[in-house]
């Protein structure tokens, strides 16, 4: 009976053992030549080595790739830099731009006219406070403003004989208080145009003229109208003579 058993138990170990040995069998793990695990071995650190260098050509790559990008930043910074200066040169030249230089100077003359203008008016206002003298809009051109009409604006060619001498005269004036803040004018000489004024406004006239002349200032005046003579204390008379000869003598009256 213990041999059965035995028995029994030695077959049911094979049955086991033969079983084991199906299953290794069947999934290939059986053993192979040492000339095909040494082709596989060889292959295997060949393809480990393949990697390494794949591995190390990709670190390289990724760090010029981190380069690349700093780089960039850099350069998007200065682009963004100098668009910023383009832009304002581009303001810039739109505004006074030209291959002549013409529109600055037409800048520079109207900045120039209007504050030759705001001496002039100051002059203007002493002389007449009917009228004020302005700069025709985006022009080198002169235009008044006419304030006893509700600041009408008349152009210069409306202005009487008499009230163009007093804006002309207040441009002069004006053109001296200018020239002033660089180099001191000390003379300043009047060509005719009297003999336009009423006697009234050639009261103004000589009015403003002697208060230039109290200031300090020389004061030349050339005219043939009569009653300048009693407000000129010093006077040079020109007398035609004979034989197309003049007679020049300065007269203190």
């Amino acid at each position: 009976m213990a041999i059965d058993k035995e028995l029994t138990k030695a077959n049911s170990i094979l049955t086991e053992r033969k079983q084991a040995l199906d299953r290794h069998q069947q999934n290939g793990n059986g053993e192979m030549p040492l000339e095909e695990l040494t082709i596989l071995h060889t292959n295997a650190r060949s393809e480990v080595e393949e990697k390494k260098h794949k591995k190390g050509e990709n670190s390289f790559r990724l760090q010029q790739d981190e380069a690349h990008k700093n780089k960039i930043g850099d350069l998007l910074k200065r682009i963004s830099e100098q668009a910023t200066v383009t832009e304002n040169w581009a303001k810039l030249n739109e505004i006074i731009g030209s291959a002549d230089g013409k529109k600055f100077r037409q800048i520079a003359q109207e900045y120039t006219l209007d504050v030759l203008l705001g001496y002039a008016n100051i002059h203007l206002q002493a002389l007449t406070s009917r009228y004020r003298i302005e700069r025709i809009p985006a022009s080198l051109g002169l235009q008044v403003v006419d304030q006893d009409m509700g600041d009408e604006v008349r152009t210069v060619y409306s202005l009487s004989g008499g009230e163009s001498f007093l804006v002309s005269l207040a441009l002069a004036l004006g053109l001296a208080s200018l020239s002033s803040s660089r180099m001191k004018v000390e003379s300043l000489f009047i060509d005719e145009g009297f003999g336009s004024l009423d006697p009234n406004t050639l009261n103004i006239a000589m009015d403003a003229l002697e208060r230039l002349h109290n200031q300090g200032r020389k004061v030349g005046v050339i005219s043939h109208v009569q009653e300048m003579t009693e407000r000129i204390p010093v006077q040079i008379k020109v007398s035609k003579q004979q034989s197309g000869k003049s007679k020049v003598e300065i007269v203190n009256v």
